[in-house]
């Protein structure tokens, strides 16, 4: 069998545009899934800034604070802390307010 030398054939080329073709669709999608959570990342920490500032500027009727909502809100805090959108000084300090 005689091995052709020099520029690949059209199966060669084939073969390697759809290497090329499948390569460039999986970086798009990993660097779509990338964005999407950078993006959601920044929501809940817009969500929790949000969050954290209504209750300074409409406090709470009597009574409405039980500890199922202090509870919930260390687990919201422990998600935040998971998730990287807190450092351990501003999750120690939220928790320490929460708690006071």
């Amino acid at each position: 069998m005689i091995r052709r030398v020099g520029r690949p054939g059209l199966l060669g080329t084939m073969a390697r545009t759809a290497v090329i073709a499948g390569t460039a669709g999986a970086v798009n999608r990993s660097m779509n899934r990338a964005a999407d959570g950078r993006a959601q990342t920044q929501a809940d920490a817009e969500a929790y800034r949000e969050q954290q500032a209504a209750p300074a500027a409409a406090p709470a009727a009597p009574g409405a604070s039980g500890g199922d909502d202090v509870i919930a809100k260390l687990n919201q805090l422990g998600q935040l802390h998971a998730s990287g959108v807190l450092n351990d000084d501003e999750f120690a300090a939220a928790k320490a307010k929460l708690l006071a």
